[in-house]
């Protein structure tokens, strides 16, 4: 007598059945990802500009950020909140920051400028990224009003500013004295 087995619906019925429990208990070593914490360490405030991405995603890492930030990226990030290149984008800011603060309780805002930003050379000049001394000069002036606004509408938030080198170099910036 010849026994025959049809292998193939045994398998099939035990991977229907007990795959789904397993995936679910981990018993496979398989995880699911944790459901995100409603609670955020900060705002991050960036420019848009795609080559300073990295530099950002490590530096914030650095500072033990990992994934719990929520980001804003807008053209020229401090100079965004002065309205330019465009007033929409500053009430974007502010909007973003509310909801931030607001439905992930934030604790604090850090805003990352940027080296041979095209934002800036649009509406600051064009030749600002060819002297090193200017553009990081004029970069402190707008993140120190940035700083201020903030303060103001937000006295509990500690912020933090950075300017951002191509060479992936971040620089701390202390804000200038409110004028």
């Amino acid at each position: 007598m010849k026994y025959s087995c049809d292998c193939s619906m045994s398998r099939r019925w035990f991977l229907r059945s007990v795959l789904p429990g397993a995936l679910s208990l981990g018993i496979l070593g398989f995880t699911r990802p944790a459901l995100a914490e409603k609670t955020a360490k900060a705002l991050v405030l960036s420019c848009i500009d795609f080559r300073i991405l990295e530099a950002e995603r490590y530096f914030l890492s650095l500072n033990n950020l990992g994934n719990q930030y929520d980001l804003t990226a807008l053209a020229g990030s401090s100079l965004a909140l002065s309205g330019l290149p465009h007033p929409a984008d500053a009430q974007a800011f502010w909007d973003q920051l509310e909801l931030s603060y607001r439905l992930h309780h934030i604790q604090k805002v850090i805003i990352l400028d940027h080296q041979d930003c095209a934002a800036f050379a649009d509406k600051v000049s064009p030749e600002l990224s060819k002297d090193a001394d200017l553009e990081l000069k004029v970069h402190t002036e707008y993140l120190s009003r940035a700083y201020w606004e903030i303060r103001e509408r937000y006295p509990d938030l500690n912020i933090e500013l950075y300017f951002v080198g191509l060479n992936a170099d971040v620089k701390p910036i202390s804000p200038l004295a409110k004028v």
